[in-house]
C-alpha cells in the first residue's frame, strides 16, 4: 500500500485530547510527529511561538530516541504520544531503548563556536530551554520514555 496507506496505521487519534503517532526508527520520519504535533496545537489555539518551541522539542526527542534510545535499530519504533488537558500540551516518546545513563552536561557555547567541540549534542538543551518541565526514563510497556510539558504560554525559566 502507499504512503496513505502508511500514515493512517502511523497516526491514531486515542480521543479527542489524545493523539498517537507510531514512526520507524529512521530519521526524517521526525517531521511526521513535529507536524502533527504543530497541527494539533494550532487546532487547540497555541500562539505561533509556541507552537515553533513545541515542533523543535518534538523533532529534537524523536531524533534523540532514533538515535540514541533505539540505537538506529531501523527495525525499532518511536512511539510519540500528544495529550491536552485544558491548559497544558504533554508529549512522550518512547523508544525501544535503555534510557539515558546520564544526562549530559548543558553545552559550552564558546568551545563550540571555536571548534573546540562538536556541534552536536544540543538536542537535550534545547528540549530543557523550549519545554516547562521534561522527565527522562521513565519506563512503560513499550520501553523508555521522556515526557515534555508545554503550556500554552511561555512561563519564564528560572
Amino acid at each position: 500500500m502507499g504512503a496513505v496507506g502508511e500514515a493512517g496505521e502511523m497516526i491514531r487519534l486515542l480521543d479527542e485530547e489524545t493523539l498517537e503517532v507510531n514512526l520507524p526508527s529512521k530519521i526524517g520520519y521526525e517531521r511526521i510527529a513535529m507536524e502533527c504535533s504543530a497541527s494539533f496545537a494550532k487546532i487547540l489555539g497555541f500562539f505561533p511561538e509556541r507552537i515553533d518551541d513545541l515542533k523543535t522539542a518534538v523533532a529534537e526527542a524523536c531524533l534523540n530516541a532514533m538515535e540514541h534510545g533505539n540505537r538506529g535499530r531501523s527495525d525499532a519504533r518511536v512511539i510519540v504520544t500528544m495529550n491536552f488537558d485544558g491548559h497544558t500540551f504533554n508529549v512522550t516518546v518512547t523508544d525501544e531503548g535503555k534510557g539515558i545513563v546520564e544526562l549530559p552536561d548543558d553545552p559550552d557555547f564558546d568551545r563550540k563556536l571555536e571548534r573546540l567541540e562538536p556541534p552536536r549534542g544540543l538536542g537535550i538543551f534545547l528540549i530543557k530551554q523550549l519545554t516547562d518541565h521534561v522527565e527522562f526514563n521513565k519506563l512503560n510497556s513499550q520501553g523508555h520514555m521522556m515526557r515534555m510539558v508545554i503550556r500554552m504560554t511561555r512561563e519564564a525559566h528560572s
